[in-house]
């Protein structure tokens, strides 16, 4: 008798979740079979739910996008003060570690997808109304845009997969609270160069 489609979804996304955990720790070339034991699966259960690594890496990057957009969703509709729900989405982005994603987001799978592209496109589009809400209540200093924000997120959340260095993750709350009270209005400076767009970093990656 074949298995209960919820219990079919369930095996998916713990092979989701061990894959999303063993990629931030140890790079997306991770053995499958060793995903495969972490989340308590066969090998053959893997490859029924993935015919190989790249759709196995596009489906976790699609999971966590769409993970972050909720977040960014729920800060929109539940905090009322426009810089609060700002922080709240970068922590929470920061907590879903998608630092690790950018390697992986460099690879060799397809970038346009549809699936990826929508996900991509969701998460952007409420980015931008994270931060143009935080402008618009006077609280985010002038001469940013969303690029810059994703660069530091990404940069302040990239493990060093396969190192010791896992443990700088207790530094990563604290290093990102010193980059959104920079990101405060009034400023107390003035931003060399030019601010960082999407299409900026869609030119460049």
């Amino acid at each position: 008798m074949p298995r209960p489609r919820a219990d079919a979804l369930r095996n998916r996304e713990r092979i989701v979740s061990a894959a999303r955990e063993m990629f931030v720790e140890f790079g997306s070339q991770v053995p499958l079979d060793e995903i495969a034991r972490r989340a308590g699966v066969g090998n053959a259960t893997v490859y029924r739910h993935f015919a190989d690594r790249t759709e196995l890496v596009r489906e976790v990057v699609c999971s966590v996008m769409d993970r972050i957009s909720a977040a960014a969703e729920r800060s929109i509709a539940e905090e009322p003060d426009a810089f609060q729900a700002l922080r709240g989405f970068v922590n929470t982005a920061a907590d879903e570690r998608i630092g690790a994603l950018c390697p992986m987001l460099s690879d060799t799978f397809d970038r346009n997808d549809p699936d990826l592209l929508a996900a991509r496109q969701r998460l952007e589009r409420l980015v931008e109304e994270l931060m143009e809400r935080a402008r618009e209540s006077g609280q985010l200093r002038d001469g940013v845009a969303v690029g810059d924000l994703m660069v530091a997120l990404s940069q302040l959340t990239r493990p060093l997969p396969g190192t010791a260095c896992l443990d700088i993750d207790r530094f990563v709350h604290r290093h990102l609270q010193l980059f959104m009270d920079g990101l405060q209005a009034p400023a107390r400076s003035e931003l060399p160069g030019t601010a960082a767009t999407l299409e900026d970093l869609r030119r460049h990656g």
